[in-house]
């Protein structure tokens, strides 16, 4: 039977290297070096934040891979953001063991996914909470932004360009009008200043 190929992303050597100890030993695995192509990425972060979320929405992008994530903490209103970012399997770093990882990692490759209890508990919460404000037709609350569409939003209320936006978040132009873009489509606004006026008048800003 072929193995599966496995290759992990860590933000350290040494969480890097705890997690290959974990895989090493399982027949069932072909570990692969880092940005190589592999079906299954195990990714470790301290927490769950933009710059995560962009790597993941890449790895995905480039390899199509499925992403299993070990964190140490996140936010409730990311855990959707995980699964759209490729996530198939999540797990609190403290309860990773030679056991439970070999098994995400198994059920990631065979399309099946798996997620730590008190996860899971927060991301139905977490749904049933966004069912609830689409069907009383409720504003999407701030929590639903990302961090970075929380910050971009708010220079944009503030009067700033592409340019000054991009300087002062230190990020790309790019970057910036594909926040904006996302942003609109998902809440179906027409440009930025329906964006604007959208949020004052729901108290997004």
């Amino acid at each position: 039977m072929s193995r599966v190929t496995v290759t992990v992303d860590a933000e350290d050597a040494v969480s890097r290297a705890g997690v290959l100890a974990m895989l090493r030993r399982r027949p069932e695995f072909e570990l692969v070096d880092a940005h190589e192509a592999a079906e299954v990425t195990v990714m470790v972060l301290d927490q769950l934040d933009d710059e995560g979320e962009q790597r993941m929405r890449a790895l995905r992008s480039e390899w199509q891979t499925r992403i299993v994530l070990l964190v140490r903490q996140i936010e409730t209103q990311r855990l959707t953001t995980a699964i759209d970012c490729g996530v198939v399997g999540l797990m609190l770093r403290a309860e990773v063991s030679p056991d439970s990882l070999p098994q995400a990692v198994l059920a990631a490759a065979s399309g099946r996914g798996s997620m730590s209890g008190d996860l899971l508990s927060r991301l139905f919460e977490q749904v049933s909470r966004l069912q609830r404000q689409a069907d009383t037709g409720q504003a999407v609350g701030l929590s639903y932004l990302t961090g970075r569409e929380q910050d971009v939003l708010r220079l944009v209320a503030d009067g700033l360009d592409t340019t000054e936006i991009a300087a002062k978040l230190s990020y790309s132009e790019r970057t910036v009008k594909k926040c904006l873009y996302e942003l609109n489509s998902r809440l179906q606004l027409r440009n930025r200043a329906h964006a604007v006026g959208y949020a004052m008048r729901h108290g997004l800003i």
